[in-house]
């Protein structure tokens, strides 16, 4: 059946499909898109797109029996994307960079006589350490005259949870979760500051924006009535307007609680050396073919993965931590790492129709080997999280695992007991090896060296069935 081979993220578009055969992603471009994608590819828009890393590339599948044979125009296989992150996981900057992203593919596909029919968020993907269009059916043959329906799109999904990280707290972009088509536009202006209005970006495309949808909603005006009014340089001057309120939105990125944990830290330079190293032993025996570093601050653990070609995503709890490690992939032109914002203890779950719109952070590993550095200790004891629930979660999203053990008597870990009773009799050494022994071969134990700090190299044991 189709729903077998269906990719469920992609059924509501009427252009194609995403499927899998033999664990192969395909896509299925509908007979009711040719025109369009006819255009696409022969203007030179799609090589232009690809030659410029904006768009993900694809290569057209001959004598390929279809999933749906009826409406089959064209199959493609499109290059693969190594991890599908959220908008709700990116920092402000990642968030930024996605919008400026998707103007300058909008404003890029006029000059080839196109359009950008959507402007979903979850259709950029960071890739190859750029910001790119996973959907190659978003363009459509551009009319005379014809407004922007993906307006009110992009303003939802990335100008108004922009402007609540800049105006009120980088955490906001939390709201993308609860709104998977983007955040109302009246919801953002009401919770933005008076101030915004003197803004003209902001004044125009969130409250006279969501004025003016509030206004329409009553009368009921139809999208025909708008069709043949906006000139093409209206629509150029539309999308420059967007395109400098975005490049206006900034956050400062200062100092918090774990985004200067490296200088505080209370590893000599000896024993972080040491840890350096045992890591990128333990790494090397492994092998993997792509590693998740959960709690990894800046990414300096997270390198030694990615510097050896190892795709890696790093994640963090912390957006300020994870805005300075987008910062250094950015400079450094670094390809294999991804930066995300995480809290383990709530991560992502799934969302949209069935839960299955947007995967849960969960499923979508086990990946091939987890870093658990230094984050032991902050699960355990600030979250109450009992050592046989972090064993078995591990055991279901990794293979293999490298993990810290910090006892109490370290200085980080008294420092999360200065606040509250010592409850932890069962966070010991030997009761951590004890548990973890259960779901885990324990292949290599590794102690640093000034420190009381243990590094564990572990190999998931499969579960009976």
């Amino acid at each position: 059946m189709l729903s077998e081979r269906y990719e469920f993220s992609s059924f509501r578009d009427p252009s194609g499909f995403l499927f899998y055969k033999d664990g192969i992603l395909f896509r299925q471009v509908n007979q009711t898109y040719k025109r369009h994608f006819d255009h696409f590819m022969s203007s030179g828009l799609f090589d232009a797109l690809v030659k410029q890393e904006l768009l993900i590339p694809h290569e057209v599948v001959d004598n390929f029996e279809s999933p749906d044979p009826s409406s089959v125009y064209k199959i493609i296989k499109p290059e693969v994307v190594n991890f599908i992150s959220y908008p709700y996981e990116w920092s402000f900057l990642q968030l930024r960079g996605a919008a400026l992203t998707m103007l300058r593919l909008a404003r890029t596909a006029l000059d080839y006589g196109m359009i950008l029919k959507d402007a979903s968020a979850y259709n950029m993907q960071f890739h190859q350490g750029r910001w790119q269009l996973i959907d190659t059916l978003s363009f459509e043959v551009y009319e005379k005259g014809e407004p922007w329906a993906a307006y009110k799109q992009f303003c939802q999904h990335f100008l108004a949870p922009l402007a609540l990280m800049a105006y009120k707290d980088p955490r906001l972009n939390l709201m993308s979760r609860l709104f998977i088509d983007g955040i109302p536009l009246d919801i953002a202006s009401g919770l933005l500051p008076w101030k915004t209005n003197l803004r003209f970006g902001l004044l125009t495309h969130i409250h006279l924006h969501a004025r003016s949808q509030k206004h329409y909603a009553r009368r009921g005006i139809s999208y025909d009535e708008v069709r043949g009014r906006i000139s093409q340089q209206g629509l150029i001057g539309l999308l420059d307007s967007l395109r400098n309120t975005v490049k206006r939105l900034s956050i400062r990125i200062g100092k918090t609680e774990w985004g200067n944990y490296y200088d505080e830290t209370n590893y000599s330079e000896k024993a972080f050396e040491e840890k350096k190293a045992i890591v990128s032993a333990f790494i090397e025996r492994v092998h993997p073919q792509c590693v998740w570093d959960i709690g990894a601050n800046i990414g300096a653990f997270s390198r030694l993965a990615s510097e050896r070609g190892i795709f890696t995503v790093a994640f963090d709890v912390d957006s300020d931590a994870v805005s300075q490690n987008y910062i250094q992939v950015r400079k450094n032109n670094e390809k294999n790492l991804l930066p995300l914002v995480m809290d383990l203890t709530n991560p992502s779950p799934g969302l949209g129709w069935g839960h299955r719109e947007r995967q849960s952070f969960m499923h979508r590993g086990p990946v091939s080997l987890v870093l658990a550095l230094a984050l032991l200790h902050h699960l355990a004891i600030s979250n109450n999280l009992p050592l046989i629930k972090l064993a078995r979660f591990f055991q279901e999203i990794s293979d293999n695992l490298i993990i810290e053990f910090i006892p109490k008597s370290d200085s980080q870990v008294q420092r999360l007991l200065l606040s509250r009773e010592d409850i932890f009799d069962n966070y010991t050494v030997a009761n951590f090896e004890e548990v973890f022994s259960h779901y885990f071969d324990i292949i290599d134990k590794c102690p640093i060296t000034d420190s009381e700090r243990i590094l564990y190299l572990l190999s998931a044991k499969k579960p009976l069935e």
